[in-house]
């Protein structure tokens, strides 16, 4: 009877320690707490369960797990609870927190995060964001208020440190690194090699990443000492019953069509982004869709930083829906990127397809199939996030049915399923009118009016930066007036083309698309004069000899 009741006690232990922990019960100041509860998270995800643990106990972490799957909150907390508890003897105020990312994007959105965590305690944890591409004497003010966290991307803050606007060599405590795979991909070797040296010789680091390529572990043994490695065992998307997988076979003529057909009958609902492999098609599928009245914005290393992550921020809010996206920049090897000479100046610090947190995305769409599986995973992994709801559609032509099979190889073997991708059920031959449209307007958008519309657009977004920041600095609401998704007007505008006949949909999409019978608009003057259409129809008759055959007695 002893035995069995140890063995039964020890397997109750063994449950005790699987028993997921919550916030609450890690330790946390009850600000956090308080912050966590006001964004709405009831439980940490797995990842920020294991990592946070760890790293209030002070030792080096290295965290790869995938995309939407938590990682800024999970060394976020444990920054913020540190310094916190660290205010109670600190006699000054110092820089006690590091955070890198390879993109400007990345750090305005690690910096929201931390400024949602820190919303009860602002007056004692302050952090900011210097990644922002302004004169360095324009930041040194931010940086002499000695904020506890700065983030940065690392050619910035190196430049900061060579300029002696900040120093951390006595004061740091913690250095974050994000998105670590792509930080040497991006150029930033040399960089992080000399921030090193600006660093004291003790720090607790962290490494956080989505895959663990060469480069993650060459910084590893640059900057980690003893870590603790968290390799979740978890599928590299969001599980089949949460992101689903469609196919459809499209040939590159019929594309343009395809995606004019879904937009128009309103086949694809919600947040969309639509990803493309090179610049220029970002621009030529805007013109083409803009010719119908489909409102996109175009996203892409191009742009001038601000510009992106206005967009981004757009979007997020809901002020528009669609986002033409190029990821060129993710699909580059670093070598290609040398070899490849191109006179069209790029934001090295620029990145779409990774890190970058899209919110509420129902749709992904790759009109261009991505040219391996890591970039169709980080395309993939913007929508279903956390645990919502998404779809990824891609089109696949011919020439890319090699890569499709790659892919589909690769998640079978990552979700141990024998199906992964569905056949979208779309027949081409019932939306011929769709075709013929689309056929003309894709013919429209010249080489000639891509290159006017890249110009047009980096023009605007360069005047809206430069002279007009202070004015809209003092006047908020006049923001409104950027948006992207305006259209370019580099292609002939046919007002036609913006509305869809009836007699072009098909008679089995008609309900889902709205069109057919529609509700007639209530007329608020016509029914207080107590006349309706029939009323007004018979007195018209009635007035007309000619059909009444009655003539107007005189009084």
């Amino acid at each position: 009877m002893s035995a069995d009741k140890r063995i039964a006690t020890d397997e109750e232990e063994e449950d005790e320690e699987e028993k997921p922990k919550n916030f609450h019960e890690m330790e946390l100041d009850d600000r956090i707490l308080k912050a966590v509860a006001k964004l709405g998270w009831l439980e940490p995800t797995l990842i920020q369960e294991k990592t946070i643990p760890l790293l209030l106990d002070g030792k080096d972490v290295l965290v790869r797990a995938r995309t939407g799957s938590g990682k800024t909150a999970a060394f976020a907390i444990p920054i913020i609870q540190k310094i916190l508890s660290g205010k109670q003897t600190q006699m000054r105020q110092e820089i006690k927190a590091l955070i890198l990312a390879p993109s400007k994007e990345l750090c305005k959105q690690i910096h929201q995060v931390v400024t949602d965590l820190t919303n009860k305690c602002s007056r004692e944890v302050k952090s900011v964001d210097i990644s922002s591409p302004l004169e360095l004497n324009a930041q040194k003010p931010l940086l002499a208020e000695k904020p506890d966290i700065v983030i940065a991307t690392p050619g910035r803050l190196l430049q900061h440190l060579k300029a002696n606007n900040v120093s951390v060599k006595k004061t740091l405590e913690t250095l974050v690194i994000d998105e670590a795979d792509l930080v040497f991909s991006f150029g930033y070797e040399d960089d992080v090699k000399s921030v090193l040296a600006y660093l004291p010789t003790v720090y607790q680091a962290v490494l956080a990443s989505a895959t663990l390529s060469e480069d993650v572990l060459s910084l590893k043994a640059l900057v980690l000492h003893n870590p603790a490695v968290l390799k979740l065992e978890e599928p590299p998307l969001a599980p089949p019953s949460q992101l689903a997988h469609y196919t459809l076979a499209a040939e590159e003529n019929d594309k343009a069509a395809i995606l004019y057909a879904l937009l128009k009958l309103h086949l694809v609902r919600g947040k969309t982004i639509i990803f493309v492999n090179t610049v220029d098609r970002c621009y030529k599928l805007k013109l083409f869709l803009e010719q119908f009245g489909i409102p996109t914005c175009v996203l892409n290393s191009e742009l001038p930083a601000s510009a992106r992550c206005r967009a981004v921020t757009y979007f997020n809010s809901g002020t528009y829906d669609i986002i033409i996206a190029s990821d060129e920049k993710a699909l580059e090897e670093p070598l290609m990127v040398k070899d490849k000479k191109s006179k069209r100046r790029k934001d090295n610090e620029s990145g779409v397809a990774r890190g970058i947190d899209f919110q509420f995305v129902s749709n992904v769409i790759n009109f261009d199939f991505p040219l391996d599986v890591t970039s169709y995973i980080h395309r993939a992994g913007r929508t279903a996030r956390g645990k919502n709801q998404g779809t990824a559609l891609s089109f696949v032509a011919m020439r890319e049915r090699s890569l499709l099979d790659e892919v589909d190889t690769q998640l079978k073997e990552g979700y141990n399923r024998e199906n992964i991708f569905k056949t979208y059920q779309f027949k081409l031959d019932e939306v011929e009118g769709f075709r013929y449209r689309a056929k003309d307007a894709w013919k429209a958008v010249t080489r000639i009016a891509v290159r006017e519309a890249r110009l047009k657009e980096i023009k605007q977004e360069v005047l809206n930066c430069e002279k007009l920041k202070g004015y809209f600095e003092e006047n908020p609401r006049d923001l409104k007036s950027l948006r992207q998704d305006k259209a370019l007007h580099t292609v002939r505008q046919q007002p036609h083309l913006k509305d869809v006949p009836e007699y072009i949909v098909p008679q089995t999409l008609k309900r889902i698309a709205g069109i057919g019978k529609r509700k007639r608009k209530f007329d608020r003057e016509v029914a207080a004069t107590g006349s309706s259409a029939s009323k007004s129809k018979h007195l018209a008759r009635a007035s007309n000899p000619l059909i009444s055959l009655s003539i107007p007695r005189k009084k």
